[in-house]
């Protein structure tokens, strides 16, 4: 089961591979964007997804060099909900989070010098500082994609969305439905309620449009399937599909009026990710979908692509011949990743003595 989300989906890194939809080919793709999550994760010295949860901190402790500044060092936050200091509630209004003027994320929390509150106080110095609160190495960025189309129990590990988060929506997506997180693990077919209009469809891959009943229950970028064919949705103009054919591997037919059209907006998912506990949900509740750092997105799948080329090749793929031979691990890659850690890499920061 998956209990973190990854930096890209598995429809991101199959776009890049043209690959067909298989169970071995998904493994492969889904072992492969797990690993290039930690590498970016380590290169960067920082975690990018939010998570939900009460950190405690020894006080006072060699680190400190104020007795009113907090270091949270690879602890960054992006919001608190509560911080206590030797079992006392320090209210909001008497902290600051830090750098004020670029974060979130904060590395610190400054004790207000106007204010009475102060770290300290209690039985130990041990876990003497809790804070409860969202913790992320990035700004939180989440974007509307839909909603759901059922109303949800605590319990339930399937989600029925609409076309609008289905094209959004892939495998290793961390989704936030009211304030739970659920992280998707994998997708399957539901019947839409339409079916194949007009006259059908020709075996011809110049045979592009779709007539469907609604074309208000579709969205462009999702993939439909008719019988055994997949369609990726490019455009939707009224009633009309506008299609790629044989989309994802899958062999181009003649299809029948009436045909039933599905799509893959049954999501399976991990419930009450993250911190968050898993609750009820009504229909139409609103879907969003964190969004990582563009850079970071991108370096993610570079990694995962690199890593599934490498690995067909048994790490032996090579440029040249002779003594001009070398191995082509991708000049790019490299950019990329000096890229990403001059603009989203955690760098030590110089303590006082």
């Amino acid at each position: 089961m998956t209990t973190t989300p990854w930096l890209a989906s598995r429809e991101e890194v199959k776009a890049e591979l043209d690959v067909r939809e298989t169970a071995r080919s998904n493994a492969r793709i889904d072992r492969a964007l797990a690993d290039a999550t930690e590498a970016v994760h380590g290169l960067c010295h920082r975690v990018f997804y939010p998570v939900l949860a009460t950190r405690y901190f020894d006080w006072p402790g060699p680190q400190y060099a104020r007795p009113w500044r907090l270091w949270l060092d690879a602890n960054e936050l992006i919001s608190v909900t509560s911080l206590t200091s030797g079992g006392v509630t320090i209210p909001a209004s008497d902290y600051f989070l830090e750098p004020n003027t670029y974060g979130p994320p904060y590395n610190r929390i400054e004790v207000d010098l106007d204010s009475s509150a102060a770290f300290g106080g209690g039985d130990t110095h041990q876990r003497n500082i809790g804070i409860t609160g969202v913790w992320a190495g990035c700004p939180l960025v989440e974007s509307q994609t839909g909603a759901t189309v059922e109303a949800l129990d605590a319990s339930e590990t399937g989600i029925d969305v609409d076309a609008a988060t289905s094209a959004a929506v892939g495998v290793g997506n961390l989704l936030r439905i009211d304030t739970e997180r659920v992280i998707v693990t994998s997708r399957s077919n539901l019947d839409t309620g339409q079916t194949l209009g007009g006259s059908g469809l020709t075996n011809q891959n110049s045979a592009v449009t779709v007539t469907v009943q609604s074309g208000a229950a579709f969205a462009a970028g999702e993939s439909i399937l008719i019988d055994g064919e997949r369609m990726r949705v490019d455009e939707v103009a009224g009633n009309t599909l506008v299609v790629t054919r044989a989309w994802d591997g899958s062999t181009i037919a003649a299809h029948s009026v009436g045909a039933t059209i599905y799509a893959p907006r049954t999501l399976t998912v991990t419930r009450g990710a993250l911190g968050t506990t898993a609750a009820t949900h009504l229909t139409s509740a609103t879907v969003y979908l964190w969004e990582p750092p563009g850079p970071v997105r991108q370096l993610c799948v570079g990694e995962a692509v690199t890593s599934l080329l490498q690995g067909r090749s048994g790490y032996a793929r090579t440029a040249g011949s002779g003594e001009y031979e070398r191995e082509t691990t991708g000049r790019g890659l490299k950019d990329l990743r000096e890229r990403v850690y001059v603009s989203h890499g955690r760098k030590a920061r110089t303590r006082a003595a």
